[in-house]
C-alpha cells in the first residue's frame, strides 16, 4: 500500500486487470510484465482448461474475440498440430496465450516476488480439475509456501467452487468476484477473505453498507474495472484496498499526485457521474444481478443446491470405493 506524504491516509493498490491490457494484448505475458513495470502491486487474470488438461490464462470460453483462431478452449488441445500453443493474439504486438505454469514462472522471478496474483476462476471450469491442476503447479516450486502461496487470491463467482478451493488449495486466499452485495453476503461471506466487486455495485446505498461491513469484518475489498480517473478517485474515497484497472499507469500516476497533495488533486474529480449513468441505480443493478446469476446457474448449477450436490457427489464416490 502507499501512504500519503501529508497524512496517514492509505491509498489503494494497483492491480493490472488482465495485465496492462489497455496497452498490450490482454492476458498475455507482455501485458503482465508491463503492469509490473508500471509499478502495479498485483495482476489479475482468468483461467480455463484445455481439452488435454493445460491451464491457460484467457478470459472468454472461446478464442474468437482476441485471437487469430476460434473454438471453445475446453474443446481444443494445447499441444500438437493445430494446438492452442500456436495461437496468437489479434492485437499487436502479437502474443501467445500464456499457460498458468508460465505465469507462475513469471511471478517467481526474483524481481517479481512482491506481485500478487488474482486468479479469476471462470464457471465453465470443473472445480476439482482446475484446482488440483493449479495445486500441482504451485507446489512444484521451491519455497512455494513462503514465496508464492501467500500472494495468490482465488476469485470465485459461483459457490460451487468454494468447497473444492478449500480442499485442494487451502493455502490460498479466497475472494468472491461479484456484481451485487446480496449474493456476496448470502453465499460467500463466511468462506472468503476478500471481495472483488463491480464498481457500480458499490455505489448504491446497499453498496455503501457493504463497504462498511467489509471494513468492520476485516475483509479486503477490491473494485473492478476502474479506468476513469473520476471513478478511481471515488474508489479512493470509499477506502477500497485495491483498484483493478486496464490502465495501470493512469492510476499509478494519479496515486503519486494524491500522495503529493490529496486535497487539491482530489477536488478536481466530481461525483456527478453517480447520478447520470443508469448502471448506478439500484433497480437496474437488481435486474443485472438476476440475469448474471441465472446465466451462471445454467453453466454451473443452482447457487442454492450447492451443498446438496456436493454431498451427493461425495456419497457416490464413497459407494464406488
Amino acid at each position: 500500500m502507499s501512504s500519503s506524504k501529508n497524512d496517514s491516509r492509505v491509498l489503494p493498490e494497483c492491480w493490472g486487470h488482465r495485465g496492462a491490457s489497455a496497452a498490450y494484448p490482454e492476458n498475455t505475458l507482455a501485458s503482465f510484465e508491463a503492469a509490473i513495470r508500471d509499478g502495479a502491486e498485483g495482476i489479475e487474470s482468468d483461467v480455463h482448461v484445455s481439452r488435454d488438461g493445460v491451464l491457460v490464462m484467457f478470459h472468454d470460453p472461446s478464442l474468437e474475440r482476441t485471437t487469430d483462431s476460434k473454438g471453445l478452449i475446453q474443446e481444443r488441445n494445447w499441444y500438437g498440430p493445430g494446438g492452442m500453443e500456436h495461437v496468437r493474439t489479434s492485437k499487436e504486438p502479437k502474443q501467445a496465450i500464456p499457460t498458468f505454469a508460465e505465469t507462475i514462472g513469471l511471478l517467481m522471478k526474483p524481481e517479481n516476488q512482491h506481485v500478487k496474483f488474482n486468479i479469476d476462476v471462470k464457471v465453465n471450469n470443473d472445480p476439482e480439475q482446475v484446482f488440483t491442476s493449479m495445486d500441482k503447479i504451485i507446489t512444484s516450486h521451491p519455497e512455494w509456501k513462503v514465496r508464492l502461496a501467500p500472494r495468490i487470491i482465488l476469485g470465485l463467482w459461483h459457490p460451487r467452487f468454494v468447497s473444492a478451493a478449500k480442499v485442494h488449495l487451502p493455502y490460498c486466499k479466497r475472494s468472491h468476484i461479484g456484481v451485487g452485495p446480496d449474493i456476496a453476503r448470502k453465499y460467500f461471506w463466511d468462506d472468503c477473505d476478500a471481495f472483488s466487486m463491480w464498481f457500480p455495485g458499490l455505489a448504491t446505498a446497499d453498496g455503501e453498507k457493504f463497504r462498511r461491513e467489509c471494513k468492520k469484518a476485516g475483509k479486503q475489498l477490491m473494485v473492478w474495472t476502474v479506468n476513469d480517473p473520476s471513478q478511481m478517485m471515488e474508489a479512493v474515497r470509499w477506502g477500497v484496498d485495491a483498484i483493478l484497472t486496464d490502465v495501470t499507469k493512469t492510476w499509478l500516476d494519479l496515486r503519486v499526485a494524491l500522495n503529493g497533495d490529496y486535497d487539491k488533486v482530489g477536488a478536481r474529480y466530481t461525483r456527478s457521474f453517480l447520478w447520470t449513468g443508469p448502471l448506478y441505480y439500484a433497480a437496474v443493478q437488481y435486474g443485472l444481478v438476476l440475469l448474471l446469476k441465472r446465466k451462471m446457474e445454467k453453466i454451473a448449477g443452482s447457487f442454492d443446491n450447492v451443498e446438496e450436490e456436493i454431498n451427493t457427489r461425495a456419497t457416490m464416490v464413497h459407494v464406488r470405493v
